[in-house]
């Protein structure tokens, strides 16, 4: 019997497993596809909410807690696996910001550098974007990291490593339960258990919480971008304007997003928004205009409310934890999820306060 039973190998799920076996855990990471192929995949890869000011202190915590881990994180990988996550520390541009007070007063508060600059610094830094511009906010800390890769780079790093028993293409279909202590999940013909298991199956968990009567806020939210085949010199880092985002990657990709839709768990995607990421892309980088679209996507996130996780013990249910509803911040939260995590299923002086994350009080504020 393993000593922990991870449902769900995104990010999170993998961090997670990697931190436990670290610490001398047995672990068993269960996936319904291959990991990182679901929301991990397919967003953007931004270290940073999207106006970091216009969240809640507790999602606030979080991110000022993972994204000083990335860059080790990043390198670890790399010499571990060979797989380049691609972290890129080239800063973020944000454009037409009308609440740059609040942005100014939250960056003081936080000790995060957010700085006004004129409309010469932003065309230094980034001479294509469209003219017109007279100012910029700029947050020069700020990176990305080509989230196709980090997942790779970890699913490699969990298969190599023999504390970690991974299974994917293995749906979970029920957890099995006698007198509320959780005996384990039935996946693929086959039960597993552990003496701790833990639900971080993004959008899906939701749907596991509901099947033991548990209500939670978390649905799915899809999200669509688009990536452009582009000049390596075309964009150097991060540019948003009006929630939306373009990224450079280092072989000259640009992806653009994103939208943000209410439509269950449906993948598809659109020729609305198709044309409105285009749009935006192009109004943003006009040079864009004469590059092709090479791909057109759509990914599920794990949405919540105020974009606050779940994160801890299950109320009702003993053994059963879960780590689940980052919405559009999994992978920028994903070091602090794993931390928290990790102290309490190793029973360990936490690092950052589980409190505001506990699944019971959570769910008394949805």
């Amino acid at each position: 019997m393993s000593d922990f039973l991870l449902v769900g190998g995104g990010v999170i799920g993998m961090m997670l497993a990697r931190k436990l076996a670290a610490a001398g855990a047995e672990v068993t990471l269960i996936e319904r596809r291959q990991c990182a192929q679901e929301s991990s995949w397919a967003g953007g890869g931004i270290v940073s909410p999207l106006y970091p000011w216009r969240y809640p202190p507790e999602v606030t915590a979080l991110a000022n807690f993972a994204q000083d881990f990335y860059p080790r994180l990043a390198e670890e990988l790399l010499e571990e696996t060979g797989i380049d996550p691609e972290f890129l520390p080239h800063g973020l541009l944000m454009l037409r910001v009308a609440d740059q007070e609040d942005a100014l007063a939250w960056a003081a508060r936080e000790s995060r550098n957010v700085e006004v600059v004129d409309s010469a610094f932003l065309y230094e830094k980034e001479p294509d974007v469209a003219p017109g511009f007279d100012q910029a906010l700029w947050m020069p800390k700020v990176a990305s990291v080509r989230n196709p890769r980090l997942g790779q780079a970890l699913r490699a790093s969990v298969q190599q490593n023999k504390r970690i028993r991974l299974l994917e293409d293995t749906e979970v279909t029920r957890i099995f339960h006698e007198e509320g202590e959780v005996l384990g999940v039935q996946g693929r013909q086959m039960v597993f258990s552990a003496r701790k298991t833990v639900i971080c199956a993004g959008a899906w968990s939701g749907n596991l919480m509901q099947e033991l009567g548990v209500e939670t806020s978390i649905k799915p939210v899809r999200g669509q971008m688009i990536v452009f085949r582009a000049d390596p010199d075309l964009l150097q880092r991060v540019v948003l304007m009006d929630g939306r985002y373009l990224i450079p990657r280092k072989d000259g990709r640009i992806l653009a997003g994103s939208t943000l839709e209410y439509v269950g768990f449906d993948h598809h995607t659109t020729d609305d928004a198709l044309y409105s990421l285009k749009e935006t892309a192009c109004q943003l980088l006009p040079a864009l205009k004469t590059c092709e679209v090479e791909h057109h996507w759509a990914g599920l996130r794990p949405g919540s409310q105020d974009g606050i996780p779940y994160m801890g013990e299950v109320p009702g249910y003993r053994n059963l934890f879960m780590s689940a509803g980052h919405f559009r911040n999994g992978l920028v939260l994903a070091p602090a999820a794993t931390q928290v995590m990790a102290d309490q299923l190793l029973q360990q002086e936490p690092q950052l306060d589980p409190t505001p994350y506990a699944p019971s009080l959570r769910m008394a504020a949805s």
